[in-house]
């Protein structure tokens, strides 16, 4: 198959559900890492196909919802200087810091921009050399290889004006955290397939060893998260654990290796705060030493930051797995797209963004009485 509209055809969709009830005998709770998984399952209804027994919930996979509060505050203290012209991917200027966001600071006279590639920044800071273009870098392993690029880049054409605020983070790490606490149900995992086509998945195969879990690595389509969820299922069923490929068009073993030779060049492994999450070993970036110059958190001095996420907020729970969106008290009332108290209910990729989005009568059930239409 080539086309999307093929991963989409109801005939095919309906054979791969009724492959999964055949398969399935016991109670199972799978997690779907990415939030553009999570996405495409409330649009295309996929719970609502698959039976009772399996039970999907969303997990950490969107990189703007994991972006902690520290980082937001940062970002926002840089925008917020005299002269300096700000770039960021648009989900990050509603993002909410501990004080505002930075649409508040571009609402207020910052020079705040959106760009749709850290090439864009790259080229703003050419145009003006006299002006300091800093460029939040987000994302998981998917953005690293561009905004690493950017960096080499602007180090080819001597751009010391251009810098970078780092704010990626690692997936596999992530899962380690999940599996590993003894609160967790995730008995299977769908791997997020855009990562792996640049990581590849042999990071995932310890995890399916040491945790005894399947894993299928998958994209986004219909048909692709149900082959997916049937390949885990189908190991559950037979009490088997490895790493299987359920997206063989876009994902290699080994991933892209021209992207990871220039992430490595570029970034370096550290540790790193998730919102929601708490601090994680080894799964964040930051620039290499040989690279610190465009460190815009050294070039502009910020200081280190430890704040609270707001309390009515659950998006942490939301982000492991443990609660789904219209279970927080907030969603639908003291949390909507236009007021939004976490990331997940602001990103394009946010859990709970799609329930309110995808599931409009759990909004409207949420909603206070005077706000239902």
């Amino acid at each position: 198959m080539r086309h999307v509209d093929e991963y989409r055809d109801p005939v095919r969709v309906a054979e791969a559900a009724r492959r999964i009830r055949d398969a399935v005998t016991r109670p199972w709770t799978l997690m779907e890492v990415c939030g553009g998984q999570t996405h495409s399952i409330l649009k295309f209804g996929l719970q609502e196909l698959l039976p009772g027994q399996v039970e999907l919930v969303h997990g950490p996979g969107c990189p703007v919802c994991v972006t902690p509060l520290e980082m937001i505050d940062r970002a926002v203290a840089v925008a917020s200087r005299p002269g300096v012209l700000f770039c960021s991917f648009g989900d990050m200027l509603r993002v909410p810091g501990s004080r505002e966001d930075l649409l508040s600071v571009r609402a207020r006279g910052g020079d705040v921009r959106i760009v749709y590639s850290p090439l864009d920044a790259l080229t703003l800071a050419r145009r003006h050399p006299d002006r300091p273009v800093v460029f939040f870098a987000v994302g998981f392993e998917t953005t690293a290889p561009a905004n690493a690029m950017a960096v080499q880049r602007a180090a080819a054409l001597g751009l010391d004006n251009f810098s970078v605020i780092v704010a990626h983070v690692l997936v596999p790490p992530a899962l380690e955290a999940l599996l590993g606490c003894s609160e967790t149900r995730i008995k299977g995992l769908l791997a997020p397939g855009h990562v792996c086509v640049v990581s590849g998945y042999e990071a995932y195969e310890p995890l399916a060893a040491r945790y005894r879990i399947p894993i299928a690595v998958t994209g986004f389509e219909p048909l692709d998260l149900l082959h997916g969820v049937l390949a885990v299922v189908r190991q559950l069923e037979a009490g088997t654990c490895r790493v299987e490929n359920a997206y063989p068009r876009a994902v290699a073993a080994g991933g892209n290796a021209a992207a990871r030779r220039v992430v490595g060049d570029v970034f370096a492994v550290v540790d790193r705060k998730w919102r929601g999450l708490g601090e994680i070993p080894e799964s964040g970036l930051a620039l290499a030493p040989k690279y610190a110059r465009f460190d815009a958190e050294k070039i502009f001095d910020l200081e280190l930051l430890d704040v609270s996420e707001p309390a009515e907020c659950r998006s942490g729970l939301v982000l492991q797995g443990r609660l789904k969106p219209p279970d927080c008290p907030e969603f639908g009332r003291g949390c909507t797209p236009e007021h939004p108290l976490g990331a997940t209910m602001v990103s394009s990729e946010g859990a709970c963004a799609a329930y309110f989005h995808y599931r409009p009568a759990a909004a409207a059930a949420a909603a206070p009485a005077e706000r239902r239409p």
